[in-house]
């Protein structure tokens, strides 16, 4: 399916209109057989229900559309090539999303990589391990930009390929010192994805919405850290319901940061400790062997499915996981952060696990030498323990 640009400005029209959404969308399409025909309709529904709706005009269709061109982006609609296979699958897939980037990127299997804000160096490490193993693999990364384990997922598959989904609109970058990882992003073939409209600021709401496209395009999600009221089991939570896979990357039971993803592993989820976690599971899905299939000759090896349309969504999934929807407070959009100094950092960064001294410095974007001065004064201070081979962690 191909939308000629009129048909594409009234599907805009129609799901910007005031209380459109997904679900109501594909009603009114299939009820009236297009979206021209609901958007003509609609007075006279708003009429016999006694509730007007602000219906978006013809004009604000076409600025939001030349904003977008501006940028580089442009409005791919449900069931046009472009358009992601696994997230059309899903009950509340966007009609359009706003695409920047290589589409190309969109049709390889991909998973999610997903975890807290203010992650340990020690899940920071791992992240950028575990993301740069699974984009060697042929796996695209999906994650949300935010700070922490995202932006760090973003940055270890860069050459590889990586989708960022965003909770705004694609001209109001959240956090906006991602703008440049945006734009490394865009540069190495990766793609950026929005459903908000263009001048979107996102909202604390915004981001389990968000959440739903991040698992929708994936067919796994990895929680790598995650407090139980984190917005990263949101995500899992979606994952679950759209019939993916749902990994947790288990820690120290002394860190809150590990509470939400012990849970996890509790009622179901894969653990994962190790890239083979990941692809023992997924392999299957894309056609490749498992880890521990021992074959010897790798000519024997079926070839990799590369592409999403070899992929059946309709399976069961492998993973039965029974979990009480997530609770959170929505604060993703908290602002910036005061200043704060290299302690700080250090101590934010440590947990109950042993870190590497050079690991904790690299995490920290801070020399080894202050670094090593500053364990000093936090041990001085009672506040961490030293471990064998030059590891540290909280006390």
């Amino acid at each position: 399916m191909h939308l000629s640009d009129a048909q594409r400005l009234d599907w805009l029209r129609l799901i910007r209109s005031e209380g459109i959404g997904p679900r109501t969308f594909r009603g009114l399409v299939n009820r009236f057989g297009g979206a021209g025909a609901a958007l003509k309709a609609l007075p006279g529904l708003a009429k016999a229900r006694a509730k007007p709706i602000r219906i978006t005009t013809k004009a604000e269709a076409e600025r939001e559309i030349a904003a977008a061109a501006r940028l580089g982006a442009r409005f791919v609609a449900m069931g046009e090539p472009d358009y992601p296979l696994p997230l059309q699958a899903t009950a509340d897939a966007p009609p359009l999303i706003c695409l920047r980037g290589d589409a190309a990127c969109l049709k390889r299997p991909a998973v999610a990589v997903v975890g807290s804000r203010n992650a340990s160096a020690a899940g920071l490490t791992f992240t950028e391990r575990l993301s740069h193993a699974l984009g060697a693999e042929g796996l695209v990364i999906v994650s949300g930009l935010a700070r922490g384990v995202d932006a760090r997922a973003h940055k270890a598959a860069l050459q590889s390929g990586t989708v960022a989904v965003l909770a705004g609109g694609h001209d109001r970058i959240y956090p906006s010192e991602h703008e440049e990882l945006v734009a490394r992003i865009l540069e190495s073939g990766g793609a950026v994805i929005a459903e908000m409209p263009m001048g979107w600021e996102p909202r604390g709401r915004d981001f389990p919405r968000r959440n739903r496209i991040i698992s929708g395009l994936s067919l796994g999600t990895i929680v790598v850290e995650a407090a139980r009221r984190s917005g990263s089991l949101i995500t899992a939570r979606f994952a679950l319901e759209q019939g993916r896979e749902v990994f947790a990357v288990p820690g120290s039971p002394l860190d809150p940061r590990a509470e939400g993803t012990n849970d996890l592993i509790r009622d179901g989820a894969t653990l994962c400790a190790a890239p083979e976690h990941v692809m023992a599971v997924l392999s299957p899905l894309i056609g490749g062997p498992t880890p521990d299939t021992g074959a010897e000759d790798a000519a024997d090896r079926p070839e990799p499915a590369l592409y999403w349309d070899e992929i059946d969504f309709s399976a069961e999934p492998v993973t039965a996981m029974a979990a009480e929807p997530a609770q959170r407070s929505l604060d993703e959009v908290s602002p910036l952060p005061a200043q704060r100094d290299d302690r700080t950092i250090l101590l934010e960064l440590l947990g109950p696990s042993p870190v590497p001294v050079d690991a904790l410095a690299r995490q920290a974007g801070v020399s080894a030498r202050v670094v090593q001065g500053l364990l000093m004064e936090l041990e001085l201070d009672g506040k961490i323990w030293r471990h064998p081979g030059g590891a540290v962690s909280l006390r």
